[in-house]
């Protein structure tokens, strides 16, 4: 399967899929068309328009220089296993890197366990928070009252 940048026709397929990519949770909202429009050329996807497997949402931070993110990663739960989010990681971690940046940031639920251990698998570091979770270190309120989210940093 080809990776190729993520293109604004793939918008449609991903917003019909999403919510039933992340086991019914409403996460739709997180991710407007905005992101497809303006965010191609560090944004990824494996599979053809309107059948995607698999896509990573990033940017350059414009606030803090050197600093990239990663805002959203998607693969198709029959796809997982087969290392598709590791080669848009790769992907994302070299296209930046060529634009300068000298870290990646991202984060997670607590409750989403299987991303904290693909996070740790990559070489990304656990940052502190202001609470814990289970054992792990969070931002309370982070994505609004009640939503605590799990920060990570990889230096490039």
């Amino acid at each position: 399967m080809s990776l190729r940048e993520l293109e604004p026709a793939d918008f449609d397929f991903v917003s019909a899929v999403i919510d039933a990519w992340w086991g019914g949770r409403p996460v739709r909202g997180m991710l407007p068309r905005l992101f497809f429009e303006h965010f191609n050329s560090t944004s990824f996807a494996i599979g053809p328009p309107g059948a995607l497997h698999a896509f990573l949402v990033g940017f350059v931070s414009q606030s803090q220089p050197g600093l990239a993110y990663i805002h959203f990663v998607g693969v198709d739960p029959a796809q997982r296993g087969h290392g598709l989010a590791r080669s848009m990681y790769e992907r994302f971690f070299g296209t930046v890197g060529a634009l300068g940046c000298t870290q990646v940031q991202c984060i997670t639920s607590p409750v989403n366990t299987g991303s904290i251990a693909f996070h740790r698998r990559m070489g990304f570091e656990l940052l502190p928070g202001d609470g814990e979770v289970d054992g792990v270190p969070v931002v309370l309120d982070h994505g609004g009252p009640g939503q605590p989210r799990v920060r990570f940093r990889k230096v490039l």
